[in-house]
């Protein structure tokens, strides 16, 4: 399979050391020097997008255009979700996006939604999340740190909305949820969400070693979506594979 990298900084690096071994070809590597363009597009059978939150529309918008699939990595870019479904519609394109790639990071959002539902009955157990990720990443809270938010005000009726502090407890109104994000050097990616009462604690950590993991499920979302029309999640694919 012929890939396309749009973004090559240490994500970008991980997932072509995985793309070769997994025998593919790396064809061209788009940056800020070498931006994105036409003839590149056409000449793939896939690329794979890890940019900047402001960025990623404009590539995915391109792309569609030549009608070659696309896989998502960036995160940040979530509150232009609905015109990026319609262009996929209207294009019948194909994309899949996700906030985070890593297959035990999605794991760990299945643990997230069932602890949620759990304790929604216990209302002495107040959730809180914690992240840390390298002093590179943009936006924070993380695309992943949004996710497991957003499940647990899915599946506890006492929490409707959350709020997040860099470095810092942020200050909650009834109903918020906690979310602190932490930059610190080298730091791959590493999550805790964790329920507090007066008696005890109960907490659950996701953390990353290193980035061969969200590299590796970039890559099997790209060999997945080939041949397919439509916008997908990486839910989509685990349910598939």
């Amino acid at each position: 399979m012929k890939i396309g990298l749009v973004g090559y900084g240490k994500m970008g690096r991980a997932i072509e050391e995985i793309a070769i071994e997994r025998g593919h070809e790396i064809l061209f590597k788009s940056n800020s020097v070498f931006p994105l363009n036409s003839k590149d597009i056409e000449s793939v059978d896939v690329i794979i997008e890890f940019t900047k939150p402001d960025l990623a529309k404009q590539h995915i918008d391109l792309v569609l255009k030549y009608n070659t699939p696309i896989i998502v990595g960036t995160t940040g870019w979530n509150e232009q979700l609905k015109e990026v479904e319609e262009s996929v519609k209207q294009s019948n394109g194909s994309l899949l996006y996700a906030s985070n790639f890593s297959i035990g990071v999605n794991l760990f959002f299945e643990l997230n939604r069932k602890l949620a539902e759990l304790l929604g009955n216990y209302s002495d157990y107040k959730p809180s999340i914690n992240e840390i990720h390298h002093t590179q990443k943009v936006d924070a809270p993380s695309g992943t740190a949004i996710t497991l938010a957003n499940d647990i005000i899915e599946n506890n009726a006492s929490y409707f909305s959350w709020v997040c502090s860099e470095g810092k407890v942020p200050h909650t109104a009834n109903g918020q949820l906690g979310v602190v994000a932490h930059r610190i050097p080298d730091v791959p990616g590493t999550h805790t969400i964790a329920y507090t009462s007066d008696i005890d604690t109960i907490s659950i950590t996701h953390q990353a070693h290193n980035r061969r993991g969200f590299a590796l499920g970039a890559v099997l979302a790209a060999e997945w979506i080939i041949n397919k029309k439509g916008i997908y999640t990486i839910s989509d694919m685990l349910k598939d594979l």
